[in-house]
Order: C-alpha cells, then sequence, then structure tokens
C-alpha cells in the first residue's frame, strides 16, 4: 500500500506523475483551499510535501495525526515548524543542493542585468534610440563582489565571480573553513568594502531585515544590490528610499516581502530589474529537487537514513 501524500505547492505534470506512482497523493497547490484539504484528509496523511515559502505550520502539523514525513522541495524551510515537528518524531528533509547552480546563475543574470542596464537598453532599441542618446554602464569584470551567506549557493555565486576576475569577500555568522576569501565581520563593514552586494543567506526570525538602511549607506551611490535569498532579509521600505535618493545605484530582486504580490514601492523605479522567485526554477533544478524528494521519501518508509536531513 502506498503512503498518503499531501503535496502544498504546485507541480508540473511530469513532476506530479513521477510522485503520484510512488504515492497515494492529495494535490492542493492552492493556499484557499488548505484548510479544507487537511480538514477532510489530514487524518490519512503520512508525508507532506511543500516549500520554504509555504512551509507547514504546528496547527497543520497537529491535525495530522500519522504524520511522519515532511519534505522542502527546495533548500529553504523557512516556515516549516521545525520544533514541533521534532517534538512529534517527524522526519524533516530538504532540497539542499538541488537548485544552487541555477540560483547561482541567475544571481549572475540579475547582476549584469542591473549593472548594465539590460531591461532599459532592450526598450530603448525597440523605441529607436541609438547608444549616443544613453547613459554608458559600468563594467562588472574586476569589480568587488560582496556575498551574504556563502553556503553551497554562495560559494557557487563566487565561484562565477571569479570567472569575471572580481575580488570576493563574504559574511557568514563565522568565517568558513577552507576558503581564502575575504572575509567579514558585519555585513555593513561588507557593504562599504565591495561595489556590488549579492544576498544568499536563508530566511527566517534571524536575517529579518538584515539588510537595511545602513547597509545601503554603507554600499553607497555607485553600488548594487542583489537578493536571492528571502524577501524577509531586506526591507523593502528602506530600499526604496535608498533608489529614490540615490543612495545606492541599482537593485534586483528575485524575491520580495509580500510574495506573490510585487513591492508597489519598487514597481515605478527604473533602477530596479524584478522577477518572480525563479531564480530555483529550471527543468533540470525541479527534475533534480522531485529526484531528491522521492530518494528521500523511499528511504525513510524502508526505514532507512534520509539523504538531505534538516
Amino acid at each position: 500500500m502506498k503512503p498518503s501524500l499531501l503535496i502544498l505547492i504546485h507541480l508540473d505534470d511530469a513532476s506530479r506523475a513521477s510522485i503520484e506512482a510512488e504515492f497515494d497523493s492529495v494535490y492542493a497547490p492552492d493556499p484557499a483551499q488548505h484548510a479544507a484539504v487537511i480538514a477532510t484528509h489530514g487524518a490519512t496523511i503520512h508525508a507532506v510535501l511543500t516549500n520554504g515559502t509555504r512551509g507547514i505550520s504546528a496547527a497543520e502539523i497537529d491535525r495530522m495525526p500519522k504524520l511522519e514525513f515532511v519534505s522542502a522541495l527546495g533548500a529553504g524551510y523557512e516556515n516549516v515548524a521545525v520544533d514541533h515537528a521534532r517534538s512529534r518524531g517527524i522526519v524533516l528533509v530538504n532540497g539542499a543542493g538541488t537548485n544552487d547552480h541555477c540560483v547561482a546563475d541567475h544571481a549572475f543574470a540579475l547582476l549584469l542585468s542591473i549593472v548594465r542596464d539590460v531591461p532599459r537598453l532592450d526598450e530603448a532599441t525597440r523605441e529607436g534610440v541609438w547608444r549616443d542618446a544613453l547613459p554608458m554602464r559600468p563594467d562588472v569584470s574586476g569589480k568587488r563582489l560582496g556575498i551574504v551567506g556563502l553556503g553551497n549557493i554562495g560559494e557557487k555565486i563566487a565561484r562565477r565571480g571569479a570567472g569575471f576576475d572580481m575580488q570576493i569577500g563574504y559574511h557568514n555568522r563565522k568565517p568558513r573553513e577552507g576558503t581564502s576569501l575575504s572575509y567579514f565581520d558585519g555585513v555593513e563593514a561588507l557593504a562599504r568594502w565591495c561595489d556590488f552586494l549579492v544576498i544568499a543567506t536563508p530566511g527566517g526570525a534571524g536575517t529579518h531585515h538584515l539588510i537595511g538602511a545602513k547597509v545601503f549607506e554603507a554600499l553607497g551611490p555607485g553600488g548594487f544590490v542583489v537578493n536571492v535569498s528571502r524577501g524577509s532579509v531586506l526591507d523593502t521600505a528602506a530600499l526604496a528610499q535608498a533608489l529614490e535618493a540615490g543612495t545606492i545605484a541599482g537593485a534586483a530582486l528575485d524575491v520580495y516581502e509580500g510574495e506573490p504580490q510585487p513591492p508597489a514601492a519598487l514597481l515605478k523605479l527604473r533602477n530596479v530589474v524584478l522577477t518572480p522567485h525563479v531564480g530555483g526554477r529550471s527543468p533540470d533544478a525541479i527534475a533534480a529537487a522531485v529526484n531528491n524528494f522521492l530518494r528521500n521519501a523511499a528511504r525513510h518508509f524502508a526505514g532507512e537514513p534520509v539523504l538531505t536531513p534538516i
């Protein structure tokens, strides 16, 4: 008999098919339906598939008495009630490592896009505007790249920066062993040193509004910020003020507070590039994440240790 699985996030058809071959699945990607679905099916659910943005609450866990396995599809799990799940003996896993390259690629796409102002150049070209009427944009190569969060994704961003002959520094809660990159013990100090600040740190209460007005002041009027972590890490109101005042030169965000609604304060600004939280999404990354989920689930229900525990 297949274990019963509640899927709380959107999946493409191929992903659903591969998962439903292994589980009796209840597919509920619409958040408005979650309460009703859990009320109807919660008593029979053995496993939940979610992500860091959606998560799963302690109250939802308590409505599923047979729940024994929770997986976040991607690396993030900031809205999963981890401590409560552990108190119930529930096994927790995530998709660590499955989309690192995709996110790092997107971070550099955003950096190049905002520094070189690709959206405006595309728009101008379509309007028949020639280059002589447009301001010149800075180089990316040879500049100073600051990375907030030198985890797996941050390390891959650093490797891409090295390919652009960049000087690279980073901030973590503590220095990372085995790296020769320059360590800064504070975000403001890192921002003061670098030209481009890329945010790749996990979300959650510990990093809420870590990037705010003081960091933007330290980054300065020639600086750019890119966020591919979580929207909560960056203070949107402070960013809008910094962009309008010229405190920094520009920003590129794949994540933002209030998702899925885009930040209204930024939509009118020309020195911002926005994408709808797609940094970790590609056919390759999603296939890897689903495969990782299936391998973890198979091992758990066979009584074996999982591969990517939280």
